[in-house]
């Protein structure tokens, strides 16, 4: 009785939640902690928390789908990851290997379209593993509705740390000008670089740090943060919907911030020609939403009255 009232009371909390959210973000990244606790708290293997989370990463990647993400980025094995026990790094090798040729062959990945790419220092990993990305890759090149990255042997710091030694050793061969050293030249140097700057990222497990994930996509784009306390072979979608409603949140916050910041800098200009003036005005307005628009033409029409 107790599970089917706590089921109902789950579904009824979805659809609530389900109401309350609009477009939400493009690109989510995910960092899928707590399948080792999630074991040894049952009394089993590390390896039987790693099978169930790969069950939960099948369901986001459907709720991404459903929800209208266009993006996904899973934190699948970390530089760091290369320090655990051999038998659970061979382990996890097993699983990521079985999971990329099980996704490049799945029938909703092509009909959806999903375009899979592998994020990090690929050639570190085991030679079946570095097979089985070839293959997912190859198999699904073509798509373009979804993209779905998996970031493996992936470390922010040795990414960030290539794209500028590679950056260096251009300009120190004379292919590369200083001066032309902008934000595509780093980019252009990074791993195979994700469509879209993250808007959120999700951390399953209790832990409130983002462990060097993604820092030039995310930490650039100034994405929101959502941790949680389940780990991730329970993550729900009622988790990942609270998730997305507090990525619109904070995007709503951000709104309310630049519209705020748009009227106080028009009035700072009220001094300036009306020409200037309306320059400054004509740059804000793409930058606002429509109702910040708005209130920005309100109050440049009332500095013109005040002229008068």
């Amino acid at each position: 009785m107790h599970s089917r009232v706590r089921n109902w009371l789950d579904r009824a909390y979805e659809r609530l939640l389900r109401r309350d959210i609009g477009d939400g973000p493009d690109h989510v990244a995910i960092i899928m902690d707590g399948n080792r606790r999630y074991a040894r708290e049952r009394g089993d293997e590390a390896t039987a928390g790693h099978r169930e989370g790969s069950r939960t990463t099948e369901q986001v990647l459907r709720w991404c789908q459903d929800l209208g993400v266009e993006e996904l980025t899973l934190y699948a094995f970390s530089t760091e990851n290369f320090d655990r026990p051999q038998a659970e790094r061979e382990h996890l090798f097993d699983l990521i290997e079985s999971k990329l040729r099980e996704f490049a062959d799945a029938e909703g990945v092509h009909e959806n379209r999903v375009c899979i790419r592998a994020l990090g220092e690929i050639d570190r990993l085991p030679e079946r593993v570095r097979e089985a990305v070839a293959y997912a890759e190859r198999r699904t090149e073509d798509y373009d509705r979804f993209r779905l990255n998996v970031a493996v042997a992936y470390g922010g710091r040795a990414e960030l740390l290539g794209a500028a030694r590679d950056t260096l050793a251009a300009v120190d061969e004379g292919c590369l000008d200083p001066a032309d050293v902008d934000v595509a030249e780093i980019e252009r140097r990074l791993y195979a670089r994700p469509v879209r700057d993250v808007d959120l990222i999700v951390r399953t497990g209790g832990a409130e740090r983002t462990s060097n994930f993604l820092p030039w996509h995310a930490n650039g784009n100034e994405a929101a943060v959502f941790f949680c306390a389940p780990y991730w072979p329970e993550f729900s979608k009622v988790d990942f919907l609270r998730a997305i409603r507090t990525y619109e949140s904070r995007e709503a916050s951000w709104r309310h911030t630049r519209t705020e910041r748009a009227v106080a800098l028009v009035r700072a200009v009220a001094g300036s020609s009306l020409v200037e003036t309306r320059e400054v005005v004509g740059r804000l307005r793409e930058k606002l939403p429509h109702g910040g628009a708005e209130q920005v033409a309100a109050e440049l029409d009332r500095q013109d009255r005040t002229a008068e």
